[in-house]
């Protein structure tokens, strides 16, 4: 790797219920379309820790001498790259049909072609690449030192290059090739500033106007807590669900980065305005240092992060819709992504009561009242016992919870008072607005079809049940998403249960929401 909208509310009660992954794939508008699951599912299954590693101990061996671009060492893993994509019999897809493209000083990128399956959808091509080369034996230019020493670059990025290789097979074991075609590519030059990518976007081997889509692997070697970053989800609507769906049946949790920065060869597209994907498990105190060595990579790791690009991988390539490149994600920073997930304030309470349950009665002892509240106004006090609110007799706490924030704003609630011989009636004016499903959300028009939620109301079931701020929103009621006022209006009129599909951290489950009734 290189040196470094419109707004609802909506709440109230509901239970939350998991169920099987198969929910989603049926309400889903992406993978259900394109390659089987199953089948998607079998060809990763070939894509192993033991042989990535073998790739790795190979290409970070001290023989290879650091990789630099344009050294004997650098050559030598440009021919076992090219001895990989005959063996695997991929065609050429350099310069004269070749396997290598030749540029700069010696350098070479190596670069190998599959065939789409489709008799029109071939002629367009998915780039899916990694850069092969390293800092040889480091400089101040390029190391963090020692210097002098042979810096192997483990993953940096001979975790990514072994990634492709083993992507390559993936392909290959399915059943037939993708729709689209794949040039599979290994880049030279790319810790001298992203020469080798620079140099084929300005003299592609194919013609640039076919090129799809891009897919990038630097540095997929040291996954830790099963965490690994996507950058580029916003070149292309539905980056981020499309992802997701892949993602399926895996433990790892996705980040999705914004920001887009000429740190990796993903970014030689991106400023042609191809859409791109970046994967990498983040950097670590042996970056650009001789200890960058095989033996401190993470097999499983590499292995879940190889098996996911080859799905993205295939899965974009037999896709029918790409989309088009979104310009606006050139301007969308992280300071941007952090100013549209960032949740909401605090709703203030609709009665501004604390309480707790005894065996002594029925009902719940009042234990605090808030200044300014409904509960003050209405004349509510400290162990007032109460029993009935909104005409219903108090049972619990959750029963109670959901009764305040779904009332309407003018209810009656009766208590027991040491001083009255009689229960109290009491005329409350509660605060705020009838909530039924206990969430507010933000559209986001990078991902059509898809909300953000942005505050689970305190108290609420939705609370209790475990949506968080930050979970997204596709599907509802088993239907695409359709955001904005029709949201809203099945939120508030659809019977129970309502099942939602969500996405948190790459993981996509599906909910059902117990609610109350429609009012009306």
């Amino acid at each position: 790797m290189a040196k470094p909208s419109t707004e609802s509310i909506d709440s109230g009660g509901f239970m939350i219920k998991r169920l099987t992954f198969f929910l989603i794939l049926t309400i889903s508008c992406g993978i259900a379309q394109g390659a089987e699951l199953a089948t998607l599912h079998r060809a990763a299954a070939s894509i192993t820790a033991s042989e990535l590693q073998s790739h790795v101990n190979v290409l970070a061996d001290d023989s290879f001498e650091g990789r630099e671009s344009g050294t004997r060492g650098g050559r030598a893993a440009g021919m076992y790259l090219l001895k990989q994509l005959e063996q695997r019999g991929l065609r050429g897809g350099g310069d004269d049909a070749g396997y290598f493209q030749s540029f700069g000083e010696g350098y070479r990128n190596v670069l190998g072609f599959l065939e789409g399956s489709d008799p029109d959808l071939k002629n367009q091509f998915i780039v899916v690449s990694a850069h092969y080369d390293h800092v040889g034996y480091g400089s101040r230019r390029n190391s963090y030192g020692p210097f002098g020493y042979v810096h192997n670059g483990a993953d940096d990025n001979a975790s990514g290059t072994a990634g492709i290789l083993e992507t390559v097979d993936a392909c290959l074991a399915m059943p037939s090739p993708p729709k689209r075609s794949i040039l599979f590519a290994f880049w030279d030059g790319e810790e001298k500033g992203l020469l080798g990518s620079k140099h084929w976007v300005e003299h592609p081997t194919i013609d640039l106007a076919n090129v799809a889509f891009m897919i990038n692997v630097d540095m997929i070697g040291r996954m830790q807590n099963q965490q690994m970053e996507v950058f580029g989800s916003r070149t292309a609507p539905g980056l981020r669900r499309l992802v997701s769906e892949i993602n399926h049946g895996s433990n790892v949790s996705l980040k999705f980065n914004w920001e887009l920065k000429a740190n990796s060869d993903h970014h030689s597209f991106i400023s042609h305005h191809i859409p791109a994907l970046m994967f990498h498990t983040g950097l670590h105190d042996d970056y650009h240092r001789p200890s960058d060595d095989a033996h401190k990579l993470n097999p499983e790791g590499m292995e879940s992060a190889s098996r996911l690009l080859f799905g993205v991988a295939y899965e974009i390539a037999d896709r029918g819709d790409l989309g088009s490149f979104r310009s606006d994600a050139q301007g969308e920073t992280p300071a941007v992504q952090q100013q549209l997930e960032q949740p909401l304030s605090t709703l203030p309470p609709r009665l501004g009561v604390r309480w707790y349950s005894d065996d002594e009665g029925p009902g719940l002892l009042i234990a605090h009242v808030e200044r300014g509240t409904a509960a003050e106004r209405a004349g509510i006090l400290v162990n007032d016992r109460l029993i009935e609110f909104a005409g219903e007799k108090v049972t619990d706490q959750d029963q109670f919870r959901q009764a305040v924030l779904f009332a309407d704003s003018h209810v009656e609630m009766i208590v027991v008072r040491a001083s009255e011989e009689s229960p109290v009636t009491l005329s409350v004016d509660l605060d705020g607005t009838p909530t039924r499903l206990g969430i507010a959300w933000r559209e986001d028009a990078g991902e059509p079809g898809t909300v953000i939620v942005t505050r689970v109301v305190s108290g609420s079931p939705g609370r209790l049940a475990g949506l968080q701020t930050g979970d997204r929103i596709y599907a509802i009621a088993n239907e695409p998403l359709a955001v904005g006022r029709d949201l809203y209006d099945k939120f508030t009129t659809l019977p129970s249960p309502i099942v939602l599909t969500i996405e948190r951290d790459g993981r996509l489950e599906s909910v059902s929401l117990e609610v109350p009734p429609p009012r009306g």
